[in-house]
């Protein structure tokens, strides 16, 4: 066995690696979700079989990135939704109530102040959970950032100049609506472009979609496709949601015309700028961008310069090298 530390910046990734004489082609790399990604590599002029084993835990270098850019510091913590919408607006995009056990930036994690962030069982009894959904509410109230659920039912934020980008990416044009949407979704979406704004229960009589699950789903549906997003959130009498059509607030970003390969990068962009270093289906896992998708924009940003590819997978800003 041979040890190998691969120095990004002043900081290291410890690899351990075993290496045996073997014969034949390369066969390329392969990724195990086990909680440490096991790649294996050839080495075709040296016939050399690599098996490299490494836990999923970042250089400290990278680790001071990300607190300082998700505002993972005590002194730095989001206490209102003025900060909260500068903070969405540097970062570019964050989760509403994920933790330290997923990967990427969160609104909760930034209330919270710390690395070590989780959100407990009952939320309803946490004063960071409580805050950060009132943050939430502020903001969808005064909707000078996006919100709403996007792929793999996630609740995100995305900050205006972000919008077109992602809109390529999931975005469905309105000539193509028939034929993506369910009939569901279109019934909803028809009645909100000719009230603009409903509350829940209105919405789903109106639309005559009596089954409150396919109601859902077609409001969920509509999300991932930035047609209609919450606007406003209300407790008294009951608790419910206000929905609206995205363009009515969003209408200049949902119209610029941007081509699918800059959306990818820029996307990437975006998050290797606040992550500093990225290992394997780390974009995809927070963006939902499928693997191959996630692998061209990351690309793009090292052809470009912009980043360094360390091995497979691993990308990092080329300022933290």
């Amino acid at each position: 066995m041979h040890d190998l530390c691969q120095t990004v910046g002043r900081a290291k990734i410890s690899i351990s690696i075993r290496i045996w004489e073997i014969s034949g082609d390369c066969l390329g790399w392969q990724i195990l979700n086990d909680g440490s990604q096991v790649g294996r590599a050839c080495c075709q002029s040296d016939s050399i079989l690599a098996v490299i084993i490494h836990q999923l835990e970042f250089p400290e270098e990278v680790e001071v990135h990300r607190d300082k850019r998700w505002r993972r510091e005590p002194d730095r913590r989001i206490e209102e939704s003025l900060t909260a919408e500068t903070f969405i607006e540097q970062i570019g995009f964050c989760a509403l109530l994920t933790d330290s056990r997923r990967p990427g930036p969160s609104l909760y994690t930034a209330v919270c102040g710390r690395r070590d962030a989780h959100v407990p069982r009952n939320v309803q009894k946490d004063p960071e959970s409580r805050l950060a959904w009132t943050i939430k509410d502020e903001a969808i109230r005064r909707g000078r950032v996006y919100y709403g659920k996007l792929r793999g039912g996630r609740s995100i934020f995305l900050s205006r100049r972000l919008i077109p980008y992602f809109n390529a990416v999931w975005g469905v044009h309105r000539n193509q609506e028939r034929m993506v949407l369910s009939q569901s979704a279109q019934r909803i979406l028809k009645v909100l472009r000719n009230e603009w704004e409903m509350a829940t229960r209105d919405l789903r009589s109106a639309s005559g979609i009596t089954d409150r699950s396919s109601f859902n789903k077609g409001i969920d549906e509509l999300q991932r496709v930035l047609k209609v997003i919450p606007s406003e959130v209300v407790y008294e009498p009951v608790f419910t949601y206000i929905w609206s059509l995205a363009e009515a607030r969003f209408q200049d970003e949902l119209t610029a015309a941007v081509s699918r390969e800059d959306a990818l990068r820029e996307i990437a962009r975006t998050y290797l700028e606040g992550a500093g270093m990225t290992f394997r289906g780390e974009l995809a896992r927070v963006t939902g961008l499928s693997n191959p998708e996630a692998g061209l924009g990351n690309w793009a940003l090292v052809d470009e310069g912009f980043a360094i590819r360390l091995a497979p997978g691993i990308y990092c800003l080329k300022e933290l090298r």
